[in-house]
């Protein structure tokens, strides 16, 4: 198991319920695949550095969690793909 950061940018226009189920969601993954979350730091909404999608701002959530790097791999792909995910980068420790 290796240790990460995960920070990701949830879209403006994703209503606050849906932005906790998306935070909630993704850290229930990480458990699922038997991996650890250390913690979950929601940094708010911030300015984009540059346009995404036409969207100037974006919900800013830094998830520290250990996950082996396949799991990684098939977390990026089912970020990718969910909707109301802007960005998603992956850092390790």
């Amino acid at each position: 198991m290796n240790r990460y950061e995960l920070l990701y940018i949830i879209s403006s226009d994703v209503a606050e319920e849906q932005r906790e189920e998306l935070i909630k969601k993704f850290a229930t993954y990480v458990e699922s695949k038997g991996g650890t979350v250390e913690g979950i730091d929601k940094w708010g909404m911030r300015k984009l550095a540059y346009p995404i999608n036409f969207k100037n701002e974006g919900f800013y959530v830094l998830m520290n969690i250990s996950l082996s790097p396949e799991e990684v791999d098939a977390m990026a792909k089912l970020m990718n793909i969910t909707e109301g995910i802007v960005r998603q980068m992956f850092v390790k420790k």
